[in-house]
């Protein structure tokens, strides 16, 4: 069975966010239109669909790297704020958007939440991306060796 490991985040993301897409737990919040993702940003994204997109990679995140928290996915979703004539530093992404994320894959059944702490990919949050991963790699074109 093909899972998320074997498919590129290239291919497999935007496959996710359209399957996202249309699940009514994810709805972008009426916020989302003005807000960038972290400080680094000098702008909102450009992309009217960034709100699943971002889900997706956030889904595909927790999938390889749980259990994660808010703040570790912050740091993953940073990057470097332009700071005029001194140095470029390293700033977190936002965290309201990762954590509205969360919530509502966790509203969709995808991800849950552990006791210790910090987030994992349900059953179900499993086969869904497996699911997809597969549907990518058997639509793919064979690779010579």
């Amino acid at each position: 069975m093909t899972t998320v490991y074997d498919v590129p985040a290239d291919q497999l993301i935007p496959r996710v966010a359209s399957e996202l897409k249309s699940r009514p737990e994810l709805a972008p919040p009426a916020w989302a239109e003005f807000a960038k993702t972290g400080v680094h940003k000098e702008m909102p994204p450009e992309d009217p669909d960034w709100w699943f997109t971002r889900a997706a990679a956030v889904l595909r995140r927790v999938y390889i790297d749980g259990p994660v928290g808010v703040q570790r996915m912050r740091t993953f979703y940073g990057g470097r704020k332009n700071r005029g004539s001194k140095p470029n530093a390293f700033r977190k992404g936002s965290g309201s958007v990762i954590r509205e994320q969360l919530k509502q894959l966790e509203a969709a059944g995808f991800v849950t939440k552990r006791k210790e702490g910090g987030r994992i990919v349900s059953p179900a949050g499993m086969a869904f991306l497996d699911g997809i991963a597969h549907q990518v790699n058997s639509s793919a074109p064979p690779q010579d060796a």
